[in-house]
């Protein structure tokens, strides 16, 4: 069903998630290479949803999160296991809605307009963790189970070969 984003754009989440995911399968057939496969996700997620504020990925690299392909403001460059949403979601492999970033104990403000968050991780073809995509919206509660599924599904195909 449709819902009022706050610049009154009428919206079915559902709706833009399919033709996002339509996109990428067509885009992505061919192609092997993770770096091209995030860099594009990213486009195309940030470009359809229009409560996306922050899109990106944060790689496993050398023991913590590093910053990899995403769009919008500056994002944090480093983020230790277990601080943070995405270090939460790093730690256990466990995707986080947050529906107020300014109540989550630990919250770590790369941008100050940051409201909400989603964060998935994402696991590679033998199930490790390969890196956590995170979204950001400048309002609050954009986040719900739509947002969960689509994006869980959409990593799970790209990266794990489901």
């Amino acid at each position: 069903m449709p819902r009022e984003l706050p610049t009154g754009i009428d919206v079915d989440k559902q709706a833009l998630y399919e033709q996002s995911f339509n996109e990428l399968k067509a885009l992505l057939e061919d192609t092997q290479d993770n770096l091209t496969r995030m860099v594009t996700i990213t486009a195309i997620l940030k470009h359809n949803l229009p409560s996306y504020f922050w899109a990106g990925f944060y790689l496993v690299k050398r023991g913590r999160l590093e910053i990899g392909p995403y769009q919008g403001t500056l994002g944090c460059l480093y983020i230790d296991f277990g601080r943070g949403v995405c270090g939460a979601v790093a730690a256990d492999k466990k995707t986080r809605i947050v529906a107020d970033v300014h109540q989550y104990d630990g919250h770590i403000a790369c941008d100050s307009r940051s409201q909400s968050e989603i964060v998935v991780p994402v696991m590679d073809r033998c199930g490790e963790l390969m890196a956590v995509f995170d979204v950001d919206s400048d309002q609050l509660d954009q986040f719900d189970a739509i947002d969960q599924q689509y994006l869980e599904r959409i990593m799970a195909h790209f990266f794990a070969g489901d």
